[in-house]
């Protein structure tokens, strides 16, 4: 089994994406899930879980338990250690100092050398207490298609996500809603995600326009929508092709529309500047192939099937100006086209397009609503 430390932003969010790297993604403690199995390299892309360790064990959420635990715990390793500790949020309220020179004694104690610069294990002891909440997760409700929250279909904040209710719906809890947990986890470090988002900030791009998604949430819906190397991913209104970008960058092979030529200028530009490198990808694996050109999102100019996945950013009725369609029978209609070419799509929205996802054919798998600013909300449906 394995641990997951995830971004801390949105916990449910975070464990729907990291479900594209690992199976059987269960959140334990706020900031922490765990796995029956990783692809590491497929972690490294991430973006809102920051480490895999192969989890040796959890117990209560202080420094006493983790050294009872660590003390009777099989360690099948040999060489130099170093403790990492950490209190996510500080919630714990531990000291990660102490942490790691207790555990590091115990260590010591068992045969091993330590080694800070550069050990040939680390040891991860992650500390989380409070309560496992639904984050951003909707469901869909069946009499009307509208999102609401799961504790909007249920009148018991305690109510099992076992299978039969909301939870099942990001198949990601293992805990009753609203129960208090107190962890400290200890695994052997397998995985990190490269943390380079920084770098293809919207700004900083060669090509920019204002309301271009963020390298995060890009990855994050890339990864969602099954990003990787071997498979086709299609943005039918790709902007500046942020979403484009990083899912070439962990492998997938990319096309993209847009109905303005500004646009698919620019978004060549992007791909061209990113995917078009000779140096390795900070993911490790090799940058996939990219094609733009201008289309309409509700006539794509494609063969059935002809991807494996569609993410499309909607545009935002207040703020985007539309030449050809109204919004909703843009929207409609690239939904009915998005199913003609694909069996799965992410839709990010400043609205809820269930019910017309709902009558182009698709089915939700998974909602989440993601606060930006006071006067944005962006909704994520994941759609099969």
């Amino acid at each position: 089994m394995y641990l997951l430390e995830l971004g801390g932003e949105d916990d449910v969010f975070a464990a729907c994406e990291a479900a594209s790297a690992a199976t059987g993604v269960r959140r334990i403690a706020p900031g922490l899930a765990v796995a029956d199995a990783v692809v590491p390299e497929r972690v490294r892309g991430l973006a809102y879980t920051h480490r895999a360790s192969r989890l040796l064990g959890r117990t209560d959420a202080d420094v006493a338990s983790a050294r009872a635990l660590l003390e009777a715990a099989a360690l099948e390793r040999e060489g130099s250690v170093a403790v990492r500790a950490t209190d996510v949020h500080g919630s714990a309220g531990v000291s990660t100092t102490d942490a790691e020179r207790t555990l590091g004694s115990v260590l010591v104690d068992r045969g091993f050398t330590v080694d800070l610069d550069d050990p040939d294990h680390v040891l991860r002891a992650v500390f989380a207490e409070g309560r496992l909440e639904s984050g951003g997760a909707l469901a869909a409700d069946e009499a009307t298609g509208d999102l609401v929250t799961p504790l909007e279909e249920s009148d018991d904040p305690d109510s099992s996500g076992d299978g039969d209710g909301p939870a099942d719906v990001t198949a990601v809890g293992d805990r009753s809603r609203g129960e208090r947990v107190s962890v400290c986890a200890l695994g052997w470090l397998e995985a990190e995600s490269v943390r380079d988002f920084g770098d293809r900030a919207p700004t900083d791009k060669p090509f920019f326009q204002p309301g271009s998604m963020d390298p995060l949430l890009a990855r994050a819906v890339a990864n969602v929508a099954g990003a990787q190397p071997g498979r086709t991913v299609l943005d039918p209104m790709c902007g500046t092709g942020g979403v484009l970008v990083e899912a070439g960058l962990v492998g997938a092979d990319v096309v993209g529309t847009d109905a303005q030529g500004k646009m698919v200028r620019g978004a060549r530009e992007n791909l061209r500047h990113f995917l078009e490198r000779d140096d390795p990808s900070p993911t490790g694996v090799p940058r996939g192939s990219w094609h733009v050109g201008r289309g309409d999102a509700t006539r794509l100019p494609l063969a059935d099937d002809a991807a494996d996945a569609v993410v499309f950013d909607a545009p935002y009725g207040r703020q985007s100006k539309i030449d050809t369609h109204r919004l909703e029978d843009l929207v409609s209609g690239a939904l009915a086209q998005a199913r003609r070419v694909a069996s799965r799509a992410v839709v990010i929205a400043d609205r809820s397009w269930a019910a017309e996802a709902g009558d182009a054919g698709w089915t939700l798998e998974a909602a989440f609503e993601r606060r930006v600013h006071r006067s944005l909300t962006r909704y994520v449906l994941v759609l099969e």
